[in-house]
């Protein structure tokens, strides 16, 4: 930026910040929407962000909130500020005038609801806002922080994150060139999983006017299942799980309690069953108030029917985890049978997958139901609910292999991220797509970034509904096509599973005390 280029100045609803001009794009990093919620507000929901005096400079990204270290990947950077002010937003702005009524493209960030961050290079939203949107990312609390169940404390908080996010988009973004009325949340992962939720929640409702769902999970908790980890987390402490006994203790060690849980998780297999096999500590929890259904039951009963939804998945996503753990074509036939016993669903669901896909070798095999379970059923059922409760659905699948580790990655977990945002460089965009992305993949990024912000602008992204009959879907190929649904066989073998709240193991026995 050059000197004499004033750099742009907002009111917001808590006081003026001043961004910075980047590339002719304004942009703002770090404002608060709530209070740290730290001290008193520790555990607690949101609370609005206090009015400064003057002019706040909002050029850095705010503080990444607590997470779990125990990943090996995917977390974001350390807190070293010494600042507790995790709850802040982002925007990327092309013409910030209360004017210019733009769409708004909200970002919900995933990482398994244990880590996330909005910083670093492959969330940031310029080339989407050069879209002609304003770019909207945020920070929410994640791991025992965000869906820790205590009692005493509310549940969710990471929602009622987000939903105060939302509502700061709601009084703030006219000012920022964006258009309230035409607000659409994406996210991905854990995020489309929170954004499944947001659909459901009444606290949300008339926040969003479109929503895209990238990879939704199929996890959401019973209170009992959700109490039990909380328990757990907080036996580590040896307190017992409850907001008196747990609001003291400092969000490092709340969140070393849980990595230690995360740590022996398979300890717990008898009483938490799939989650425990799948390392999957936290979800959102049904707990009849914030959240008072599952997302699937919720959408099929019409919740959110006014909302436009794109649901999808990508095609091999569960061959991250194989490829990385250095697991990939080392599946054995014993470890294969494993994963169909836990994940496939029903008392039937291992043999119909034998039957439907007689070639699969192991490897081939246990990357086809974990990612059913895990992602593409959950997605494409999500689609389902929202059509069959009077919603319009768009649905779509990633096809486009990765070409890292050799083409091994296929379109694996998370390939779908920079390919929307058009951050094809740094980040998990160098992991997957090499030092320098190819002419396919820059397509490929510009049919789906594409597609995302027609939807936001007017809702069309370019190919036909999701209706129960026909099934049609996007695919994102080299040359992308819209066909009937691509997994039929997968899609009949879960056609019966209900997406319903995961409970406790029968038999589990009382939840677990300090």
């Amino acid at each position: 930026m050059t000197g004499h280029v004033r750099a742009p100045e907002i009111r917001t609803t808590s006081g003026t910040v001043r961004g910075r001009l980047e590339d002719g794009m304004a942009v703002f990093r770090g404002i608060p929407f709530a209070q740290p919620p730290v001290g008193p507000l520790h555990l607690a929901p949101p609370v609005p962000a206090l009015p400064w005096d003057g002019v706040r400079e909002a050029v850095s990204f705010g503080p990444t909130p607590p997470q779990s270290l125990a990943l090996g990947f995917g977390a974001g950077p350390e807190n070293t500020s010494g600042s507790d002010e995790w709850l802040t937003v982002n925007v990327w702005s092309p013409d910030p005038g209360a004017t210019a009524r733009l769409p708004v493209l909200v970002w919900i960030y995933g990482g398994a609801y244990l880590v996330g961050t909005a910083e670093g290079p492959t969330y940031e939203g310029a080339a989407l806002a050069r879209r002609g949107t304003v770019v909207v990312t945020f920070s929410h609390r994640v791991g025992a922080e965000g869906y820790g169940h205590f009692e005493g404390a509310v549940p969710n908080r990471a929602l009622l994150d987000q939903v105060a996010a939302l509502e700061w988009v709601r009084d703030n973004i006219a000012a920022f060139g964006g258009d309230p009325d035409r607000v659409t949340v994406f996210g991905e992962s854990a995020g489309a999983g929170a954004i499944a939720a947001l659909l459901a929640m009444p606290r949300a409702a008339g926040l969003f006017r479109r929503a895209v769902a990238q990879s939704v999970p199929g996890s959401v908790f019973s209170p009992a299942l959700a109490s039990d980890v909380g328990a757990s987390v907080a036996a580590e402490l040896g307190l017992p799980a409850t907001l008196e006994a747990l609001a003291p203790v400092a969000p490092a060690a709340l969140r070393d309690a849980a990595d230690a849980v995360l740590g022996k998780i398979t300890q717990y297999g008898e009483r938490w069953g799939r989650i425990a096999h799948a390392h999957l500590p936290f979800s959102p929890v049904v707990d009849g108030e914030v959240l008072p259904s599952s997302p699937w039951e919720a959408l099929r009963a019409g919740h959110g029917r006014d909302v436009d939804l794109i649901a999808g998945y990508n095609r091999d996503e569960a061959r991250l985890f194989t490829v990385v753990s250095g697991r990939y074509g080392k599946i054995t036939q014993e470890e294969a049978d494993t994963a169909l016993s836990r994940f496939a669903p029903g008392g039937e669901g291992a043999a119909a997958y034998r039957a439907s896909f007689p070639e699969a070798d192991p490897t081939t095999m246990q990357d086809l139901v974990l990612s059913d379970w895990l992602f593409r059923m959950p997605s494409l059922r999500l689609a389902e609910a929202h059509t069959a409760g009077g919603g319009t659905s768009y649905a779509y699948e990633l096809a486009w292999p990765a070409p890292a580790f050799g083409g091994a990655l296929g379109a694996c977990h998370g390939l779908d991220v920079p390919l929307v945002f058009g951050t094809l460089r740094g980040g998990i965009a160098t992991m997957l797509l090499g030092e320098e992305p190819s002419a396919e993949a820059e397509a490929v990024s510009e049919a789906m970034g594409g597609a995302w912000t027609a939807f936001a602008a007017h809702g069309d992204p370019g190919w036909a509904a999701y209706r129960t009959g026909e099934r049609l879907m996007r695919v994102f190929a080299a040359e992308p096509h819209t066909r009937p649904c691509p997994q039929e066989a997968s899609r009949r073998i879960w056609a019966e599973h209900d997406f319903s709240a995961m409970e406790l193991v029968p038999g589990a026995g009382p939840v677990r005390t300090a």
